[in-house]
Parts: structure tokens; sequence; C-alpha cells
């Protein structure tokens, strides 16, 4: 092998390493990719596969040609449940100011509607639902945060008549099939030496992205093997073939001192297609970093993969279906019955292959015993205790109770509080789970902001609907964000159902926080109830102390290199208030600051000439007798 290797230029010696490097990693964690396509075997109603001593999947036989193998799949309705509580998780993204200067807070509000613009153009609810997908079945699932150059609003034509776009950030959700990390030990992502990203791509697809033409084979899409006829693939629901397609192999180095931006290797078909540093600063303080985000079900410790609560409910489905097959069995015996003939005294074929149907008539042989029916007594009451048994075990162990009728976990209890208290409880278990996700959407955003400052170089535009819905146009650069420390708003907790959520709402409004010093429900407050109501189509009156600040913000950032007319149809007490807030909170210089004062003082000199005419109407106003 060695001899080969010096007979290969660098490129295929390379191309050759990443090769082996890729199978040994694959080799090295197939017990678990067998594991996690058994999960998926369970979820989808195939469960009578299990693994072998190799770790192989094989269909289990009957031991008798007689038994029922009917499947009563609890996984799957589990399942549903704490996804549809995990679908709650879908917080709102804001970036939070790194100081109170005016030029910090227009940074942290254009990442902050960046992030809003992002969640709806990517369609970030659906790549987290398919994430969080993945890691229920299989443990982890992984996300992927790049530059798509082809993204994006078009910007002009080339001259072979292709559009120019302005290029978009993309997330796509990854299974963990395709992640294989150095060591199976490390926990952390960031604390890997390497992570490669393998995938199968069809041949047209490659030569699209690469230029390079491959031959292409037929690959297993979840064990990235070339798949053989003779022992290739699972014999399960799970296993599927993609013809015409090749593994892309890419391996992801974290930046050493010999290489301080790291290294991306990107190869298929024997071939190298790309050898170059890490692609994107986004990491702390520009530091290049893998594109990957890991999501976890369960951590496990001193485990970079985590567990699903499927493996933990695969024991009890099995128990589930050989009690309940069992059950039907001796029922079956009750209902058809089991005869008893005397050797030689009737056709036992004839018999065995009509039954006992009513009126039927028996021919015996003459001086021999007749058949007669054994007693098969009753169905044994330990059939539907150990049946209750193990669906109660079903949703403790899932943590997805939902309040099914049978669970032993709220019998007793009648008052609303104390089955508000037990919910709580049970969802208390999705607690990990939530804070996985939480995280890693977090570090999404953190990716985002950090790819629009890499690559957004020219001037955009952002059209964003902000507050009351009144569409803002930002024109920005990528050095226009100077933060991306983001945060939640907390308006999304697992348990907290619609509805107590406007219970809460309403609590808040009768005590008052909502309202002004006056006792007033400011226009703001309204409509900011009313989105939170749920019925942010009400929300059509326009908030005028919004649009008058966010004015004054603009003239504040104006004034720093020059004047600003004061316009007769502001609010000029909010104008002042505004300004006189950005004087206190920016180091400005001399000129800046006397531009600012005097643009206040104009203001004021406009109030009081507003109250003198006032008082001049007053007295002009003759008296009616």
């Amino acid at each position: 092998m060695s001899e080969l290797k010096n007979e290969k230029s660098p490129e295929e010696r390379l191309a050759l390493e990443v090769e082996e490097d890729f199978l040994h990693r694959r080799d090295e964690r197939k017990a678990l990719e067998r594991g996690w396509q058994l999960n998926m075997n369970f979820v989808c109603g195939n469960q009578y596969c299990d693994l072998d001593a190799a770790g192989e999947m094989f269909e289990e036989d009957k031991r008798y040609f007689w038994q029922n193998r009917r499947v009563f799949n609890h996984i799957a309705p589990a399942m549903d449940v704490r996804l549809s509580k995990l679908s709650r998780i879908r917080p709102s993204l804001v970036v939070r100011a790194a100081s109170e200067e005016e030029s910090d807070r227009f940074s942290a509000s254009l990442a902050s509607a960046l992030l809003a613009a992002a969640q709806e153009d990517l369609d970030l609810d659906g790549v987290i639902s398919s994430a969080t997908l993945w890691s229920e079945i299989c443990g982890t699932a992984f996300y992927k945060i790049m530059w798509n150059a082809e993204g994006g609003r078009a910007v002009g034509v080339s001259e072979s008549g292709k559009k120019l776009r302005e290029g978009n950030v993309s997330v796509a959700a990854v299974s963990p099939f395709e992640i294989y990390p150095l060591s199976l030990a490390v926990e952390e992502i960031a604390d890997q030496p390497s992570i490669i990203h393998a995938k199968a791509l069809s041949v047209e697809d490659i030569y699209a992205l690469y230029g390079v033409k491959l031959e292409g084979r037929d690959v297993d899409e979840f064990s990235l093997a070339p798949f053989s006829r003779q022992g290739g693939g699972l014999g399960t629901k799970t296993a599927a073939v993609k013809h015409g397609f090749e593994i892309v192999i890419e391996r992801y180095e974290r930046p050493t001192p010999e290489r301080v931006n790291g290294r991306l290797t990107v190869v298929a078909g024997g071939k190298l297609l790309y050898d170059g540093e890490l692609p994107y600063k986004n990491g702390n303080d520009g530091d290049r970093e893998y594109p990957f985000i890991k999501q976890t079900s369960i951590p496990l410790a001193g485990s970079f993969f985590g567990a699903s609560v499927v493996e933990r409910l695969i024991p009890l489905q099995r128990a589930y279906n050989a009690v309940k097959n069992r059950k039907h069995e001796f029922m079956n015996r009750l209902a058809m019955g089991v005869a008893a003939v005397e050797d030689g005294s009737v056709d036992v074929d004839e018999l065995a292959e009509e039954g006992l149907e009513p009126g039927k008539i028996i021919v015996y042989r003459q001086g021999s015993t007749p058949p007669k029916m054994l007693d098969c007594g009753g169905v044994p009451e330990e059939f539907g205790k150990e049946e209750e048994n193990l669906l109660a075990e079903f949703m403790q162990i899932a943590g997805a109770s939902d309040l099914k009728e049978g669970y032993s976990g709220f019998s007793g209890v009648t008052s609303a509080t104390g089955l508000q208290l037990l919910i709580e409880q049970d969802d208390q278990r999705l607690s990990v789970t939530y804070s996985s996700v939480k995280r890693a959407v977090k570090q999404i955003g953190r990716h985002i902001l950090r790819l629009y400052r890499q690559f957004a170089t020219d001037l955009r535009l952002l059209r964003y609907a902000g507050k009351n819905n009144v569409l803002s146009l930002y024109y920005f650069k990528g050095s226009d964000i100077s933060s991306d420390d983001v945060v939640l708003e907390a308006d999304s907790e697992v348990n907290t159902t619609p509805a107590q959520k406007r219970n809460t709402i309403y609590e808040i409004l009768d005590k008052g926080l909502f309202t002004d010093e006056s006792g007033k429900l400011s226009v703001s407050a309204k409509n900011r109830l009313l989105e939170l109501l749920g019925y942010a189509s009400l929300a059509g009156e326009r908030d005028l102390g919004e649009l008058n600040r966010a004015r004054a913000g603009e003239e504040n950032l104006k004034m720093r290199t020059g004047s600003v007319e004061v316009k007769d149809y502001d609010d000029h007490v909010t104008h002042i208030t505004e300004h006189t807030a950005f004087l206190l909170s920016e180091e400005l210089g001399s000129a800046a600051e006397k531009r600012i004062s005097a643009h206040v003082a104009r203001h004021k000199r406009m109030i009081y000439a507003g109250q003198e005419n006032n008082k001049n109407d007053k007295n002009e106003t003759p008296e009616v007798k």
C-alpha cells in the first residue's frame, strides 16, 4: 500500500488518506449506526428485528407457525406527544446591545431584524422540527450553517444570462448518519480535532458544485457504503439505495499553530475536489470554527452522540407485543376450542382443515371415544394487569403522559391546581431536551450574524416588519453588525399552553402593569397585547410615540456629522427625551454636542411658542353670551 501511495500524486495521496480516515471512522461507530436504524424500525412499526452478535440487523422468525406476530406500536404515539410538546419551543431571537450608546443600540436593532427576517426566509421553524425529529429518534441531530452564494435577492444578470445574487445564509438539518467525529468520547464539537461530514450526492450535483465528472455507483443512504446485492442492505424498512451517486467526504480540521485558519478537504470517488482553509469566520473574535451545531435528546457523559428515549422504550415495546399476542392466542383457543381425539377414530386431516363449524356432523370409528373439547378456562387476569403496567411505564419513561386514561400518576387528583402541578412535573422530563434545543437555536443565531458580517460586504437592503407591523427598511453592510450577543425572548416555555399564556396576559393587564402614569393603555402596549393574544391583524392603530422615537434615533446618528432640521409635526417632548438620553449615554465630540444641544433648544423654543399661541388664541376668543 505504501508503494502505491508513493506512485500517486500529492492530490491523489491526500484523497486516499481522507477516504481511509473516513472508512476507519465508519467502522468504529458501526454499532451506533445499527442502533439508530433499530430505533427507526421500531418507530415506523417494523418491530420484529434485532441485532446479532456481529452487530448486523436481522428479522426474527416465528418459533411456531401458529404464533401471532402483530405489532401494537406505542412508541410512535409517544414520539408524537414528545414532538408536539417540543414544537412549542420556537423562541424569538433578539440581540442585546453591547452598550447604551446609540450606535450599539442601532447595531443590536439591525441584528435582531436580520434574525427575524432569517427565521422567516430560511424556514427556521421547519429546520428545527426536522432536526428535533432526528434527535428524538437517534439521540442526536446537527445543524449546518453555511453561506449560499446562489441565495438572496437577484442583483443583476451575467453575460451568459445567469442571475447574479447577493448571497444569503443557509441552515440545514443534518442527520447523525452523516457526521463522523475523530473521537467518539469527546462530547463537544469544538473540542474535536476534526469532523467528517459525508453524504451521498448524485454525480450531476457533484459536477455542478466542483466541476469534476465521476462515474457514480449504488450507495446505501444510511451506512454510506457501496451497496452489494449479495450481502448489502439491511432488509428492513430503513434501507435506502441510491443509484448513480457518490460519497462526498468533507473533512474539517480545527485551527492549529501550523494551520491557524484550520483546513477543509473535500474528496469524492477517489478524487480531490477541494483543499483549503476553513471557509467561515463563525467563532468568537472572528475565529474560524466548524459550521456545525449539535442538538441532543439525552446527553451522555463521555460520549459525542446522545441517547434516545426510543432505546429505553424498545424493551417495553417487545414485552407489550408479546403480552398482547399471547393474550390474543389465549382468546383464540377459547373461541375456536381445542379438540382431543383418539388416534384413528376420525379423519384428523379433515378436522384440521374444516374445523368445528356449527352443525358439523362428526363421524368417528365405532367403539372408539368420540372427540371432545378441552376446558381451557378463562383468560388469566395477569395479562390485563401486565398490559396496564407496561402502558404506564411507556408514559413515564417517554415523558409523554398527556393525561392519558389509566395513567396512575394522575389517579386521585381532582383539583385544577393539583392537575397543573402534576402536568408541570411530568413535563420536567423534557427540560433537558428543551435546554438543548434552546442552546442550539442561540448558536444558530450567532452563526447567522457572523456570516453576514463576513460576506455581506456590499450595501444590502433589508425589509423588515417591526413593531406594530410597521415596515422598516435597513441599508446595511456586514461591518454594521457589531454585536452577536443573541438572547431568547421569554415567551416560549415547554409546559405553557396558549390558553395559559392568555390567562397570564389578562392577569397582568388587570394589575395595571401595562398602563402608563395616567392609567391609560398606550397604543404601543395595546398593539403588543393584541399580537401576543394572536390578533395581530386587529392592531391597525399607528403608534405615533414609537414612530417619533425611531425618528429621533435616526436624527441622533445624523447629528454626529451634521445638523438636522426640527419639524413642526415632531413630538417635541419625545424628541427632547431621546436626544438628551443620547447626549448622556454617548461619548461625543464637542462639535456634535453643540449641534445636538442646539437642536434640543430649538425643540424647547417650539414648545414655548406653541404654548404662547394657545394663550393668545384663548385671549382673542370672544366671550359667548
